[in-house]
């Protein structure tokens, strides 16, 4: 597969070597190859059978939006020629990628100290479910099983109706986007000191941290938060209401926001009520407001309230299924959609990135790699010669 495009960009002077599978590591790897890093996904040859996620469903929606941009090179890194071929990439890479079990890597030989010692320069990353060490470093990390460890879904879903997990792998995006700003910002340290350092990322510290005002809350008031469902923890009216022909949600729990909100609804008599003039009443009395909004909300359609509170400046906003997401004028106005052409698939779209430069944007490429599809040229760029690159084949080395 030709590229689209030449690789170029804020990143076209690092390459990365990415061990990474399933869904973190390849979301932080992915960050480096749409804004131009040359990045090498190393894979087992196929005759190992090792799936690098979920099927192995290569072709599919999920596989295709996490690693593209990228080239493929198959080893087998228990095999000594494999190692030594993985050892002269590392002597030339920025950054090396990983998410192995914490100990799989020593095991290999290619952990952290053993590459520094190859290149001084390399910045290493681990994401791991719960850190590098520890009474839990060895248990096998999932974003679900995370999720519940880090107290979110205690404080996700309606109450009384038991833990609810996010709808998307909250955990394993998250860690990897927390990875590539520490990858990036040791990158950036590099300059310098000139020496690279291991980056660790854990799914358990990446959720913690994610709960944010949720976590701080018990840390600075000893409060432990519950289930809320739709409504804000502490902000109100913040929630979902009926409308009539479907909901929307409405944000309007700070003071001025809700005034906005009753003169919208034409209910200026519930600014000053006795039990909603202020944040804390409105907390306080929650459900006894969202009782009051709903019969009001309920007497319109969405798409009416969504226009009658635009006018207001009332934060409000339609609950869109998938489809409409990508069919709102300012998701297309943002070119969330971005478009790349798949040798089999043909016309495809991926998810472009949430975040824009002015003067070197992100590009997307090339559709995923078949496995294996770069083999030949990485190798034949690192001195091999073809008939070499034959022999390493046919012993099952690539």
């Amino acid at each position: 597969m030709e590229n689209a495009t030449p690789r170029r960009g804020p990143l076209a002077a690092i390459k990365v070597l990415d061990l990474t599978r399933v869904r973190a590591g390849p979301a932080c790897v992915r960050q480096f190859a749409d804004w131009g890093a040359d990045v090498i996904k190393i894979e087992s040859p196929d005759y190992m059978e090792v799936s690098d996620g979920w099927g192995g469903l290569r072709d599919g929606p999920d596989f295709q939006n996490l690693h593209r941009n990228k080239r493929s090179l198959t080893i087998n890194l228990k095999d000594p020629d494999g190692l030594a071929i993985f050892y002269k990439l590392v002597a030339e890479a920025d950054v090396v990628a990983e998410n192995f079990r914490p100990d799989v890597k020593f095991r290999l030989g290619i952990d952290y100290q053993t590459l520094r010692d190859i290149n001084p320069r390399i910045v290493y990353a681990s994401i791991s479910g719960f850190g590098q060490d520890g009474p839990y470093a060895k248990r096998p990390g999932f974003d679900h099983i995370v999720q519940g460890m880090a107290g979110l879904m205690s404080v996700n879903g309606d109450p009384g109706h038991g833990p609810m997990r996010a709808g998307f792998a909250v955990a394993d995006v998250g860690a990897g986007m927390y990875c590539a700003m520490a990858v990036m910002t040791a990158l950036l340290e590099r300059q310098t000191s000139g020496k690279g350092q291991w980056v660790e990322v854990s799914l358990l510290q990446t959720m913690i941290a994610m709960l944010d005002f949720q976590a701080a809350r018990w840390l600075f008031l000893q409060e432990i938060p519950g289930q809320t469902g739709n409504d804000h923890p502490t902000s109100i009216p913040t929630g979902v209401y009926p409308t009539a022909d479907g909901y929307i949600n409405i944000a309007a729990g700070e003071q001025a926001m809700y005034r906005r909100l009753c003169i919208a609804l034409e209910r200026p008599d519930l600014i000053d009520h006795a039990d909603y003039a202020t944040e804390e009443l409105r907390s306080h009395n929650r459900h006894g407001l969202n009782d009051v909004l709903s019969v009001i909300i309920r007497t319109r359609a969405s798409a009416e309230w969504i226009r009658i509170f635009e006018q207001g400046s009332v934060a409000a906003g339609p609950i869109n299924r998938i489809n409409e997401v990508f069919a709102d004028p300012q998701v297309r106005h943002l070119d969330v959609a971005r478009p790349l052409k798949h040798p089999r698939l043909g016309d495809i779209e991926v998810v472009g990135q949430p975040f824009s430069l002015s003067r070197t944007p992100s590009e997307l490429r090339t559709a995923a790699p078949d496995r294996g599809e770069h083999t030949h040229e990485i190798l034949r760029d690192l001195g091999y010669l073809p008939g070499h690159i034959e022999a390493l084949r046919a012993k099952g080395v690539v």
